[in-house]
């Protein structure tokens, strides 16, 4: 049990800011171990996002919550899915070999793919949120953290599903360019359902919006995994941080939509 907590904070430490005890220590294949609760770490995010939003909009009108809920997520993990998001944006955005979009996702510099893509994910996340905001305010506020939770796990799903495309030998992380176990990817889909569960409970109304989410996650997913497969070949860091966006963006538009019907 130790162990297992040892994992999460370690998970929690390599994606956000937040500070563990020192007695938590580090071996490198702990961190590809705490692969399984990266979906946990996206609810400690989400959490603190939602929370953000819910005191920012006892303030300030929902669009000035929204950002400061964004800024809030992007300041605690210091824009680390974002900037994957970019990278991946800039490598994947034009018609260019395997190797050679390789090599653009390791420059550190913004290219103007990167650039639109971070402009337009983050935008309709901005303007999914506002509708949420608007229409339902604890619907909102659950959305957030759902959706920072499942998408997490979509990355998890492609570190069993592919191989390594970059070298792994110069990896940022090198743990994580190595496939993850299929009890390490069950812990994660695990967390999904948990959280699943608790949304319907908390929100039985809204059960059509849930499954929903879940299948338009499940869809972008699989997506990410065919366009890497067949782009690359497999994954990279870079890869793993712009699925989570994709999918986390991808979750608020299908709750956002399905509140419009139901």
């Amino acid at each position: 049990m130790l162990h297992h907590l040892r994992l999460f904070l370690i998970a929690l430490q390599f994606f956000t800011r937040v500070p563990i005890p020192r007695w938590v220590g580090f071996q490198p294949e702990w961190l590809q171990q705490s692969a399984r609760y990266f979906p946990l770490v996206g609810a400690v995010v989400g959490a603190w996002s939602a929370c953000v939003l819910w005191a920012a909009l006892l303030v300030f009108p929902a669009t000035v919550a929204v950002v400061l809920a964004m800024a809030a997520s992007v300041w605690l993990t210091g824009g680390f899915h974002e900037d994957g998001l970019a990278d991946t944006c800039d490598g994947l955005g034009g018609a260019v070999s395997r190797e050679r979009a390789l090599e653009i996702m390791k420059d550190s510099r913004l290219g103007s793919y990167g650039a639109l893509g971070l402009v337009f994910v983050l935008g309709l996340k901005a303007a999914a949120l506002l509708g949420l905001a608007d229409a339902d305010a604890t619907l909102a506020l659950v959305a957030i953290v759902w959706s920072h939770l499942a998408s997490r796990a979509a990355p998890v799903w492609l570190m069993h599903a592919l191989p390594y495309a970059g070298d792994a030998a110069h990896a940022k992380a090198k743990p994580l360019a190595t496939q993850i176990s299929g009890g390490g990817l069950v812990v994660a889909l695990g967390s999904v359902l948990v959280a699943s569960v608790v949304w319907a409970w908390l929100l039985p109304d809204d059960i059509p919006l849930l499954l929903g989410a879940l299948l338009t996650c499940a869809g972008l997913t699989f997506y990410m995994q065919s366009m890497l497969d067949r782009r690359l070949g497999g994954y990279t860091g870079d890869n793993l941080g712009a699925t989570q966006q994709v999918v986390e963006v991808g979750a608020l538009l299908a709750i956002l939509g399905l509140a419009t019907v139901f």
